[in-house]
């Protein structure tokens, strides 16, 4: 491969089989960390830029900002150096400290927000900020995942025919809810094309998306504190909610088996193997992995960080354990 810009170092066609998420069945891991943004996000990041470039809306001299919890922020400041735009990302303390110096070096200017906003989380206050900025900045162009349809445009236009070219008629496919991009995107594509799929979402205790109660998150990925215009509940057939003590498992155990992988991801896992017990023995799963754990050093896999925010798990869980993994402890799904 001979690529002319960073942005063409993508790589999206990866799975990996795994046979110890559920018993006697494969999950098919979509592995979407090989970019130099090193996740998922590096789709939308694109296909939102150079959507606006085409329309004329981004030119020459302007400047972008967003609001991340990381990995769209890390995938812009990679899309934004290589374009030459000044980028601006906002975020809040969940950030990884790993990523925002990543971003730094890309020469982001990173803003965190300390004032939670009304659900306990920290969005609305973000937007809030980026609300203000615009007013005093003529020339600064907001993407605004959270409410633009050229997100789950972007996995319409990747996601889903790549799952498509490797799998041609998946049964259950399960999808992290962030700001539901990539749910709605993949959801779209894959279910005209493969009638009868299911479609399964996958969110974290203390996300309001789907109208569950608010509550304090660790782990950025998944979950909002406010729901995102995008976010439409005919994209899936059912959602379940995963503790995030059970992800940090998930995850520890999965890096056991020489599998390093991102928080959302231990996440999407945690819902494949609540719902396991109901997919037949022969049915096709795919579910997808947004980024690797790398960036997750200092919280996921970091000991003391794990036991300050879950002492539930104990030391012994946390260093020892990991191969005495559980089903995910009362996971609650709902059907729509």
């Amino acid at each position: 491969m001979l690529a002319k810009s960073p942005i063409d170092l993508r790589y999206s066609n990866a799975f990996i089989e795994l046979h110890d998420v559920l018993p006697q069945r494969v999950v098919n891991l979509k592995l979407e960390g090989f970019n130099l943004g090193g996740s998922i996000k590096m789709k939308p990041a694109l296909h939102m830029i150079e959507t606006l470039e085409r329309n004329g809306v981004l030119r020459p001299g302007m400047r972008v900002v967003e609001s991340s919890s990381g990995n769209l922020g890390l995938a812009l400041s990679v899309v934004c150096a290589a374009k030459g735009y000044k980028f601006i990302c906002v975020s809040d303390p969940n950030l990884s400290p790993q990523t925002a110096r990543l971003m730094r070096a890309y020469g982001t200017q990173v803003i965190i927000i300390e004032k939670r906003d009304a659900n306990g989380g920290f969005l609305g206050s973000r937007i809030e900020l980026i609300r203000s900025m615009m007013v005093q900045d003529p020339n600064l162009i907001w993407l605004n995942q959270y409410a633009n349809p050229e997100n789950p445009g972007a996995h319409m236009r990747f996601t889903g025919p790549e799952i498509l070219e490797q799998f041609a008629r998946p049964d259950f496919v399960f999808v992290g809810a962030g700001t539901t991009g990539t749910l709605g995107g993949v959801s779209r594509i894959l279910r005209e094309q493969v009638p009868g799929v299911r479609i399964i979402a996958v969110d974290s205790i203390g996300s309001v998306t789907f109208g569950f109660p608010a509550g304090k998150r660790h782990i950025p990925g998944l979950g909002t504190s406010r729901t995102p215009e995008i976010a439409d509940p005919s994209a899936f057939d059912e959602i379940v909610m995963i503790p995030e003590r059970d992800a940090v498992r998930m995850c520890r155990r999965m890096a056991r088996r020489g599998l390093l992988l991102g928080g959302s991801t231990g996440t999407v896992l945690c819902g494949v193997a609540a719902l396991g017990e109901r997919i037949p023995e022969q049915a096709c799963v795919v579910a997808l992995s947004p980024d690797f754990g790398d960036r997750y050093i200092d919280t996921v896999y970091n000991d003391a960080w794990v036991a300050e925010r879950f002492p539930e798990l104990g030391v012994e869980t946390i260093t020892e354990s990991i191969e005495q993994f559980p089903q995910t402890s009362n996971p609650f799904s709902l059907r729509t």
